[in-house]
C-alpha cells in the first residue's frame, strides 16, 4: 500500500469505477532493444536497465497485492476469474512485469492462505502463500514476465517506518530476504528484491524516531539499512537487482505538520518518494551494476499535497519529481523504476497528474521503468486497472498508460538451477517462440513436439505442448493444430491465441511473435476440462510433427 508524507493514511474500502474492455496495442522494437523483458537476468548500465545481452530493457508492470495482507495470498483469487486468466490479461495489456507485496508472516512455516475460491482454483488447493507464489512464478516466467518481490510489510497488520519492529528484527527481515534468494536462485523470472516497502518519517524534530537519508544513525538511516540488506542478498544471489525506495523526510522526523517550528521544516515527499539525498549520499552495494532507485508518486485520491494546487499546476510537476528522484536518472547515476503510482482519477486534476507523469517517464524502451498501482480493484485510495469483477477493466487508466507499455514477449525459461518449491514439478514455461520478425517463408514440412502434463485435477487438468520447427526456414505466422478425444474441452490458453472447434484445437501466433525461427521452439500452454489427455496428430502450419 502507500502512504502520504506526515497526514494521513491510506484507507482500504472498495472502489467501483465504471466497467470497460481496454486491448493492448503491439510494441515494435529495433536490433538494439530486447523484446519484451529480455533474455536472463537483468543488470543496470548508467541509467538503463539491460539484459544478459546488453539490450535495453523497460520494465512496465503493475503491482498484485494480498501476500501483504491477513490472506497471505494475491487478492482477487476468491473472484471468478481463474489465477491464470488475471495473469493472462495482464499481459495481454502489455504488463510485462508483476510486483509482489508480501509480509514477513507469510513466509513463517505453517503459514496458510485463505480467500481462495477453490472452485476456481482447484490447483491452489492446500497449498501454502509460499506454493501459491512459486506457481504464479512459473506461469508469469513461462509468459515472459518478470517478478520483483516487495517486502510491503513486516506483519501482516500494517507498515512500519522502519526495516524493523520490536517483534520483526532486522535479522528476521534480512534472513527472509536471503530464504527467498536462495528459493529463486537461478530462475531468471525473479528479477530481484524490493527491499522494503515505503520508509517514512516518525515523531518530531529534533527527537525524530522515523527512516532518515544520510543521517548516519544506524538504527535509523534507511541507506544503511539497505547496503546491509541489499549486500546480504548480493551474496547469495548476485544476478539480483536491489530496488531501493526513498523516504518521507530526509531527516527521519516529520516536518512543520504540528510543531509550527519553522526551524524544523524540510522538504518531504510521499512516503518513499523522496531520494533527493541519494545524489550525496548514494547506496553503495558490493556487485556492481545491482542498484535501482524505486519511489513512489500519488495522486491527490491520496493525499493533497500542496503542489497540486499551485498556480502553476500542473507546469511545477517536472520540478518537483526532478529535485525528488528524477535527477537521479537524469545524471545518468542509476536507473528508476516507479514502483508505485495510481489514483482513482476522481479529481481532474489527477488524470492531469497520470498523463504529465507517463510523459515525463520518458516514451520508449529508454524511458524510466514502473509498476503501477494496481491491478487489485479494492485499492481504496486508487482503485484498480481490475474492476470490481476482477476481469472487466478500467478504460480510462488503462488509455493513458497504454503508450508507455512494452507487451511480455518470449519466456524466461523457468528455472536453470535450485528448486522453485512449486508442486507443479519445475517451471511451467520456456521460450514461447525465435525471433520476432525475419523473412516469411512457407512451412518447410519439419517439426516434432513433446508433451508434457503440469498438473491434474477432479475434471480437469493442465499442460504445455512444445513445438519446435526443425526444417530450414522460418515459419512465419506460425499456427498449430492438435487434436483431443470428444469430451476434452479447452480451458485457457497462453503464449498463443488459443481455440477449439469440436475436436480439433488451434494455437495461433500472437502477434507479437509471429515468427518460429528454423531451430526455435513455442510451448503452448492450456488448462482443460474433461480426463486428461495428451494432444494427438499435432501439426505446425499443417505439416505434421
Amino acid at each position: 500500500m502507500f502512504r502520504p508524507t506526515a497526514l494521513g493514511g491510506a484507507l482500504t474500502a472498495l472502489a467501483t469505477v465504471a466497467a470497460g474492455v481496454f486491448i493492448a496495442a503491439t510494441v515494435s522494437t529495433s536490433p538494439a532493444v530486447a523484446a519484451g523483458t529480455g533474455t536472463g537476468y537483468l543488470h543496470t548500465s548508467g541509467n538503463q536497465i539491460v539484459d544478459s545481452t546488453g539490450a535495453t530493457v523497460r520494465l512496465t508492470g503493475i503491482n498484485w497485492f494480498g501476500m501483504e495482507t491477513d490472506n497471505k495470498t494475491f487478492h482477487g483469487l476468491w473472484s471468478s476469474n481463474p489465477w491464470r486468466g488475471q495473469l493472462d490479461k495482464m499481459a495481454s495489456l502489455g504488463y510485462n512485469t508483476l510486483r509482489v507485496p508480501y509480509s514477513n508472516d507469510a513466509l513463517k512455516p505453517g503459514a496458510t492462505a485463505s480467500g481462495v475460491n477453490d472452485f476456481v482454483n482447484p490447483d491452489l488447493v492446500g497449498l501454502s502463500p509460499l506454493q501459491i507464489l512459486d506457481k504464479v512464478i512459473d506461469y508469469a516466467g513461462s509468459k515472459g514476465m518478470r517478478i520483483i518481490l516487495d517486502r510491503h510489510r513486516p506483519t501482516a497488520a500494517g507498515q512500519s517506518p522502519l526495516w524493523y519492529t520490536p517483534t520483526v528484527s532486522e535479522a528476521t527481515w534480512i534472513n527472509d530476504w536471503k530464504m527467498l534468494a536462495q528459493r529463486y536462485a537461478g530462475n531468471p523470472t525473479v528479477i530481484g528484491a524490493d527491499l522494503h516497502n515505503e520508509p517514512h518519517a516518525e515523531g518530531t524534530n529534533p527527537a525524530a524516531t522515523g527512516a532518515c537519508w544520510g543521517c548516519g544513525d544506524t538504527a535509523r538511516d534507511w541507506r544503511l539499512a539497505a547496503e546491509r540488506a541489499g549486500n546480504a542478498v548480493l551474496g547469495v544471489q548476485p544476478n539480483w537487482l536491489i530496488f531501493v525506495e526513498g523516504v518521507s523526510c530526509p531527516s527521519g522526523g516529520l516536518s512543520n505538520v504540528w510543531d509550527n517550528d519553522p526551524s524544523n521544516d524540510e522538504d518531504c515527499g510521499w512516503w518513499g518518494g523522496n531520494l533527493s539525498k541519494a545524489g550525496q549520499f548514494p547506496v553503495r552495494l558490493n556487485v556492481a551494476n545491482r542498484l535501482v532507485y524505486s519511489p513512489h508518486e500519488y495522486a491527490t485520491s491520496v493525499y493533497r499535497q500542496t503542489w497540486f494546487d499551485a498556480p502553476d499546476y500542473p507546469a511545477n510537476m517536472p520540478a518537483i519529481w526532478d529535485k525528488y528522484w528524477g535527477y537521479l536518472y537524469k545524471q545518468n547515476i542509476a536507473p528508476i523504476m516507479m514502483g508505485e503510482f495510481g489514483s482513482t482519477l476522481a479529481d481532474p486534476k489527477d488524470k492531469v497528474w497520470l498523463e504529465k507523469l507517463m510523459a515525463y517517464t520518458g516514451t520508449g524502451v529508454t524511458g524510466m521503468s514502473f509498476t503501477y498501482w494496481s491491478w487489485n480493484p479494492n485499492s481504496g485510495d486508487t482503485g484498480g486497472i481490475a474492476l470490481d469483477d476482477w476481469t472487466t477493466i478500467n478504460t480510462a487508466k488503462q488509455a493513458i498508460l497504454q503508450p508507455y507499455l512494452i507487451a511480455p514477449s518470449g519466456g524466461t525459461g523457468g528455472p536453470t538451477g535450485g528448486p522453485t518449491g512449486g508442486p507443479t514439478g519445475g517451471p511451467t514455461g520456456g521460450p514461447t517462440g525465435g525471433p520476432t520478425g525475419g523473412p516469411t517463408n512457407p512451412p518447410t514440412g519439419a517439426c516434432t513436439a513433446t508433451y508434457r502434463q503440469v498438473n491434474a485435477w477432479q475434471g480437469g487438468f493442465q499442460g504445455e505442448l512444445t513445438v519446435k520447427n526443425t526444417g530450414s526456414g522460418a515459419v512465419n505466422p506460425w499456427s498449430v493444430t492438435w487434436s483431443w478425444p470428444s469430451g476434452v474441452t479447452l480451458g485457457s490458453g497462453w503464449n498463443a491465441t488459443v481455440t477449439q472447434s469440436g475436436t480439433t484445437v488451434t494455437a495461433a501466433a500472437p502477434s507479437h511473435a509471429p515468427s518460429l525461427a528454423a531451430g526455435a521452439s513455442v510451448t503452448v500452454g492450456f488448462t482443460a476440462n474433461g480426463t486428461a489427455s495428451a494432444p494427438g496428430a499435432v501439426k505446425l502450419n499443417g505439416t505434421s510433427c
